[in-house]
């Protein structure tokens, strides 16, 4: 391939709506092929750069792609995930990280960037890893004996997210770099540094809570604020707020659960007769069952709790509050996060930002939909900076 001393081609497999594109681009790099199955993801990719991604990967061959230097991956991660049934390798979806090793065999890319959940690098007690090591070991490539393990959060970015990153340089060209992060160099970070300017209020109005959920979260505010200090660094379960009785037979339940059971039998007794009339006011309250009836407060121990001085997500654990330090990882699921100080989920657009996309993204329309797209995707900064130590032996 002809190229300029900068510039270099690279492919994007399992694309979704292109975080590694707009990395590698940013340091010169020509997106000469990219693939997804998810239809929506193909058309917001088109949309932004102009190059439509095919689908089904394991349907193309292999030689019909154009000859690149850098190949990008995110493979589908169910299949090594805490959220799915973790099978792995033997997983349909954990498979498809073959059709990236026929693809590299073929083309001998000189890098491999690939990319991960967390949970792979000890998925199957490191079988998983082994599998995936010596594969690419075996067509030719040079991977560290551990992948590396990074979270935006280490950079400054407001969320905490760690995946895995595996840097393979193609053996006669060299070692794969050695990634070394001293933890103690971790910047602070700041929930509210991505958030969209107010300016436009209108902007906001589909992301307000409504009236119930600002009630619900006064209630559990008035709670946090009446029960006697420091606040329970346990999940908060008003079903168990009561003395205990010989009829509870908590012998049925798991030895932690029977731990968190007591405790919040204990808060009941620390602080009854608040409780008491407390929880007569929260049961009348339309929202206040199941999940919404539980409180994880992990906002530290302030001297003035308020919930609305936290991130809060409502999640199927109960509400959880958070210090306004950085958000949860973003997952294509409904559990964004609640700016309390706002009021309001968080936009799709400030949700873009924390991703490390830039606002000429263009989202897509229907916020279910972006918000799933972007809780799928790679942090753009991050795969700039692992992209940059592979290309240019800096990080």
């Amino acid at each position: 391939m002809k190229k300029t001393k900068d510039s270099f081609c690279f492919i994007d497999l399992f694309c979704g709506i292109g975080g590694f594109h707009q990395a590698l681009a940013s340091l010169g790099g020509t997106c000469v092929f990219a693939s997804d199955i998810d239809e929506e993801c193909r058309r917001v990719y088109l949309d932004n750069y102009g190059l439509e991604p095919v689908g089904d990967i394991t349907k193309v061959d292999e030689r019909e792609i154009p000859p690149h230097d850098v190949l990008c991956a995110g493979f589908p991660c169910q299949a090594f995930s805490k959220a799915g049934k973790r099978l792995g390798i033997d997983d349909p979806r954990g498979t498809l990280f073959y059709d990236i090793v026929r693809i590299a065999e073929y083309h001998k890319p000189a890098y491999l960037l690939l990319e991960n959940v967390r949970n792979l690098a000890g998925h199957d007690g490191g079988n998983t890893w082994r599998v995936i090591r010596n594969n690419l070991c075996k067509i030719g490539y040079s991977v560290p004996d551990q992948p590396i393990i990074f979270s935006p959060h280490y950079l400054g970015i407001p969320q905490h997210r760690e995946r895995v990153f595996i840097l393979c340089v193609r053996k006669d060209l060299g070692e794969s770099p050695n990634f070394i992060f001293d933890e103690k160099s971790i910047k602070p970070s700041d929930a509210y540094s991505i958030l969209e300017t107010d300016n436009n209020l209108s902007t906001f109005e589909d992301y307000k809570l409504s009236s119930d959920q600002v009630e619900l979260i006064e209630l559990w505010n008035e709670f946090i604020q009446g029960v006697k200090k420091p606040l329970p660094g346990f999940p908060v379960w008003t079903e168990w707020m009561r003395d205990l009785k010989t009829s509870d037979k908590l012998s049925q339940y798991p030895e932690w659960k029977q731990v968190f059971i007591r405790k919040n039998s204990q808060l009941y007794t620390d602080n009854k007769a608040f409780v008491d009339g407390w929880l007569a006011k929260a049961k009348k309250h339309l929202l206040f069952t199941g999940a919404k009836a539980k409180l994880e407060w992990q906002a530290g121990k302030p001297e003035k709790p308020d919930l609305w001085n936290t991130i809060m997500q409502f999640r199927p654990s109960g509400i959880r509050a958070k210090q306004p330090t950085y958000y949860p990882a973003l997952v294509a699921i409904t559990q964004t996060s609640i700016v309390g100080k706002k009021k309001r989920y968080l936009t799709t657009r400030e949700c873009a930002n924390m991703q490390g996309f830039p606002q000429s993204m263009k989202l897509h329309l229907k916020a279910p939909i972006a918000y799933k797209q972007l809780g799928n995707s790679v942090n753009v900064d991050v795969v700039r900076m692992f992209a940059e130590l592979l290309l240019k032996g800096k990080a």
